[in-house]
């Protein structure tokens, strides 16, 4: 239907020095934050950093154990009680110094999250806004924590109710969103007025120390925020869960990690917040606007390298227009740059890992196996790092692997359809309802479209919907609660009912 708009491209062969990107590095910690210190692991253990962008090391972390996730613990409850009673005011003035300390040091963060995670720096430099925002943001709501009061319908008492810190959190955040994740979970946290343990993922630990530094220069006190990096994900998170001084599991990650966090969660009753994996689809009406809805689907689809779960995952194009979209959608996917993150003129870096491109890999080889044309990309690099081409693939089969997997990469598959019924349970076939996304110029018919989809987020005539004022999570099995907006300080929160009579 539609010839190839580029064939595979070259990588040039330059690249980033490694003693650039270890120099970045070098600046940021690489020993566990416990108790407002910088310690070893007690077991001597460390791991290595790995560049994506060229496989190289470029630093070399601290690999806790449980003997360090014990000892976060205990940090964390020492300064539970003093951090409670600090005044909301007092909470906020160090959330808000937080803000403007990460803000004065964006464009290292920018660097650090670059060499550990390979995104393009001007991805790098736009989570670091994002991320800074959520300091600011909870640093105003950490003085509006609600409450009611009023008088029982029989007139026999008056009800109170208030909400107070639900206790120790453990805060645990994926590789391809360091900083942002972090924040989005620490801010709520602290605005709460909870303590908080946080194991970042190990191929990006470098960025979540560094966030630690900032926090303790902000004037964090000791023990309020912990931070454990490791190897051994499993048994230190489970360690800590069955620790009853913990009462707050928040994780963001795969579906598939997030069922077994729920069980292992289950033994002591620890409240969940859970942001899962997603395989959104993106919906073009025949009365889009082509240009919008490319340019929407650009972002939706590349933001990140398409390495998020917002990512868009399945594109349904109306028939009238799927020549027209799949051309020009096609045409701006392939004229990206493919290369090092911290190349001014790359758009596009490498995936985190070679996994990630196997991955990415099997499933554009099992959709075109399946009847998919392929229109561009298709391919991996040679060479050192982990890149794949911005690929977009056409007439995917229903039963195409890549329709049911979240990709996790710069892969477009599309789909047509017939008409708005059709196209809602095309999108709604799937056990994920993270995000969804609409381009249509009626708005009505969109906002209607929007009230079917089976996904706790829709972006209608835009291609991204993050934002720190705004509830974010999903339906189904892409998770439990919300982050962001005045929704993700309440999961911090213990509901208390007093029933008063004077």
């Amino acid at each position: 239907m539609v010839v190839n708009v580029k064939t595979t491209p070259t990588l040039e062969t330059t690249r980033v020095a490694p003693s650039q990107a270890a120099a970045i590095a070098c600046d940021a910690p690489s020993q566990l934050f416990i108790g407002g210190q910088w310690v070893a692991a007690k077991g001597g253990r460390t791991f290595d950093v790995i560049d994506p962008s060229t496989a190289d090391a470029i630093a070399t972390v601290c690999d806790a154990d449980i003997p360090d996730a014990m000892a976060a613990v205990d940090a964390a409850e020492k300064a539970a009680a003093a951090w409670k009673a600090t005044p909301p005011r007092r909470r906020s003035d160090v959330l808000m110094k937080c803000f403007h300390l990460l803000l004065e040091q964006a464009e290292w963060l920018a660097r650090l999250i670059t060499v550990e995670n390979g995104k393009a720096l001007a991805d790098a430099r736009s989570e670091v806004a994002y991320a800074a925002e959520f300091f600011r943001w909870y640093a105003e709501e950490a003085v509006r924590s609600p409450g009611e009061f009023g008088p029982a319908p029989s007139g026999a008492n008056q009800i109170i109710v208030s909400h107070e810190p639900i206790g120790i959190a453990v805060l645990v955040t994926p590789w391809n969103f360091p900083a942002a994740m972090a924040t989005r979970k620490i801010a709520p946290a602290l605005a709460a007025g909870c303590t908080c343990i946080l194991k970042p993922a190990a191929e990006t630990p470098l960025t979540a120390l560094a966030i630690g530094e900032l926090m303790r220069q902000a004037g964090v006190p000791a023990g309020v925020v912990n931070i454990v990096t490791t190897k051994k994900a499993g048994p230190v998170v489970s360690a800590m869960l069955h620790d009853k001084r913990v009462r707050k599991l928040s994780f963001t990650g795969s579906t598939g990690v997030g069922r077994i966090l729920l069980r292992e969660a289950a033994d002591q009753v620890v409240s969940c917040s859970m942001e899962l994996g997603g395989n959104a689809p993106f919906i073009v009406f025949d009365d889009a606007d082509l240009e919008t809805a490319v340019a929407g689907a650009m972002v939706a689809k590349m933001r990140n390298g398409g390495e998020a779960c917002t990512a868009a995952n399945r594109f349904y194009v109306q028939k009238s227009i799927l020549a027209d979209f799949t051309r020009r959608f096609a045409q701006e996917m392939a004229a990206l740059e493919v290369g090092p993150g911290l190349a001014a003129d790359k758009q596009l870096g490498p995936l985190i890992t070679e996994a990630a491109v196997a991955k990415v890999e099997r499933l554009v080889e099992d959709a075109v196996a399946k009847g998919a044309n392929l229109v561009t990309g298709g391919s991996r690099l040679s060479g050192e790092g982990f890149y794949y081409l911005p690929t977009v693939l056409a007439n995917v089969s229903a039963d195409a692997e890549i329709l049911r997997e979240e990709i996790f990469g710069p892969v477009a598959p599309i789909i047509a359809f017939d008409t708005e019924d059709e196209v809602v349970e095309l999108a709604n076939d799937t056990e994920y309802g993270l995000v969804s996304y609409v381009f249509s110029r009626d708005l009505k018919r969109a906002l209607a479209v929007a009230g079917r989809l089976e996904s706790g987020m829709v972006g209608i005539n835009r291609g991204v919907v993050s934002d720190a004022a705004a509830p974010f999570g999903g339906m189904k099995q892409s998770g439990l609660g919300r982050e962001g907006s005045h929704h993700g300080m309440l999961e911090y929160l213990e509901t208390k009912y007093i029933a008063a009579a004077w």
